[in-house]
């Protein structure tokens, strides 16, 4: 008698989603109010607006914009929502935060608009250890959309698997 090998991870119906593929592959620019601080330190209005106004922004045209200050300093809040007057006309998107920070807000976006036709009473896999830098954020977001309509939820490989949440029979 041949014993056969069975794939039994192939045949559970686990529908495996994995947050890498979610995650945008977008360009993303920083914009960094450092440059334009008098000696590194000092934000000089009458100055900043006529380096704003020089400024090529075409560099940013069609791009996600992480707009941010390396420079150990006072920013005003006026000079960010300045620096996103000018951005905002050519750039897709703008967002306070570093280049990091813009692509995990894209990542909460994608997930808070994701279609969950495809996971309605299904036995869902949310795939973790992966390559991309995904953070803690974006599993509590997929956990939180999944729930009303998943039969259950696992985090891990579908061959080892954590149990997250499984439906109550009625």
């Amino acid at each position: 008698m041949q014993d056969t090998i069975v794939n039994r991870v192939a045949e559970s119906a686990l529908v495996s989603l994995s947050l890498e593929d979610l995650y945008s592959k977008a360009d993303v620019k920083g914009f960094d109010l450092k440059d334009f601080l008098f000696m590194g330190l000092i934000l000089k209005e009458k100055e900043y607006r006529e380096a704003l106004k020089q400024f090529d922004w075409t560099v940013y045209a069609g791009v996600e914009v992480a707009v941010f200050c390396s420079a150990d300093a006072i920013v005003p809040m006026w000079a960010y929502m300045l620096a996103a007057a000018y951005l905002q006309p050519v750039c897709k998107t703008v967002v306070f935060g570093t280049e990091e920070t813009v692509k995990a807000q894209l990542l909460l976006l994608t997930i808070a608009n994701l279609p969950v036709d495809d996971f309605k009473d299904k036995r869902v896999v949310v795939k973790g250890c992966g390559e991309l830098p995904i953070g803690e954020a974006a599993y509590l977001a997929i956990t939180a959309k999944l729930l009303p309509v998943a039969k259950s939820i696992m985090y891990g490989e579908p061959c080892s698997t954590v149990p997250i949440f499984k439906r109550a029979k009625v």
